[in-house]
């Protein structure tokens, strides 16, 4: 963390780096508290499928609508939610999004109905919107320019690692207690983020001009980018265990956390690849390597082999967010930069959606072709990114 906690303004003035401490402690917070959330969202990602499949005697379409709820609910949230959080202040909006989370694990618990799944993943919806879209405007607002790329990153860092851990962790609880003690996770490890955010300055500047624009333009292309390499995401989350079982091969829940891991090892290594060598390289070879991933898994005759594509999915994937917000902050007024980073999240919960809707109509003729589809979206993001690195450019130049 001291390595982030650097400011060139410091080493100006000839000081030492003590000033930047505060500010150390603050983004790591906002990490702790991001990452616990999302371990509690992680939980249900391995549960679900079992739930609605086994329980209550549900289709992989429906898996995929309740996996499409949150995504739609979050993509309606997180443009307010970025306004909010320029408005009021980013740690009481980080706040009230874990409160939701809290009540989620609550509303899972509940006695299983379709309906009831789908309620809590609406609220999930509204608290995964708050939270992450507030924790991204404090960010930007604590980061040194030259280092925007890498601290945007470790920020999504903290999510994934959050998604990587959750999955693997609700598979035990459920193994070893069931539902009862996954619902109970959920809920204790929101609080805990609760609990972290109240010690926190609520540093972020407020009061600043905030845009009215819940769609800024500077969000459409990074956006669709983001949105087209979601897909491999959603594919792997939502149906990964579901076709390795259809195929006879067990143990199918390692996927999600084979993804997430190489999600969270190749940001560390490699986190500052998109400040050095510049956001349209790191596009390109983000989408390439994803949709072989993709491909991999879609054809995969053993766990081995699905698992090396995850690996591969993952690690391609890991790069694309900070490199396309670099592109999408680098041009708007201040006053935007919050609909901008909402806006941009919000395309990949659309995304993470419509995979859900349209790999569980496909899924119905075959698991195959849900993953060729993630793959062909991968290298969609290939040609949305660039467009938006070029459009980028052209607003520099003018």
């Amino acid at each position: 963390m001291a390595a982030l906690a650097h400011r060139p303004e410091a080493d100006a003035a000839g000081t030492d780096a003590r000033p930047a401490q505060p500010w150390a402690r603050t983004f790591a917070g906002v990490l702790a508290a991001l990452f616990t959330t999302f371990v509690a969202v992680g939980l249900a990602i391995t549960v679900i499928p079992r739930l609605v499949t086994r329980e209550l005697h549900g289709s992989p379409f429906q898996v995929g609508v309740a996996f499409t709820v949150s995504g739609v609910v979050a993509l309606l949230v997180r443009p307010y939610a970025g306004r909010l959080a320029q408005q009021r202040g980013c740690r009481p909006v980080m706040m009230l999004g874990a409160a939701l989370m809290v009540l989620v694990g609550g509303l899972y618990a509940l006695p299983p109905t379709l309906f009831g799944l789908l309620a809590a993943r609406f609220v999930l919806g509204v608290g995964e919107a708050l939270l992450f879209t507030a924790g991204s405007v404090w960010t930007v607002a604590l980061t040194p320019v030259d280092r925007r790329g890498q601290v945007v990153g470790f920020y999504g860092l903290a999510m994934w690692a959050g998604l990587a851990v959750g999955p693997a962790l609700g598979e035990v609880l459920y193994r070893t207690g069931s539902y009862g003690a996954v619902w109970t996770a959920a809920a204790v490890l929101p609080a805990v983020a609760v609990a972290v955010l109240t010690r926190l300055p609520d540093s972020a500047r407020q009061g600043v001009a905030v845009s009215a624009r819940l769609l800024p333009r500077a969000a459409i292309l990074p956006g669709l980018s983001l949105g087209f390499g979601a897909f491999g995401y959603a594919a792997v989350a939502s149906f990964g265990a579901l076709a390795l079982t259809s195929r006879g091969i067990a143990n199918g829940s390692l996927l999600i956390s084979v993804f997430s891991a190489a999600y969270v090892g190749v940001r560390v290594v490699a986190g500052r690849v998109p400040d050095r060598v510049g956001a349209l390289p790191v596009i390109v070879v983000s989408a390439c390597v994803e949709a072989i991933g993709l491909v991999l898994i879609a054809f995969a005759s053993t766990l081995w082999v699905a698992a090396a594509g995850a690996l591969i999915a993952g690690g391609g994937f890991t790069l694309l967010y900070p490199a396309l917000a670099m592109i999408a902050i680098d041009t708007p007024p201040e006053s935007e930069r919050g609909a901008v980073l909402g806006a941009i999240s919000s395309f990949f919960d659309v995304a993470v959606g419509l995979a859900g809707l349209l790999g569980g109509l496909l899924a119905e003729v075959g698991y195959t072709a849900t993953f060729l589809l993630a793959a062909v979206a991968a290298l969609g993001s290939l040609y949305t990114g660039t467009a938006a690195a070029r459009r980028r450019d052209r607003a520099r130049a003018s």
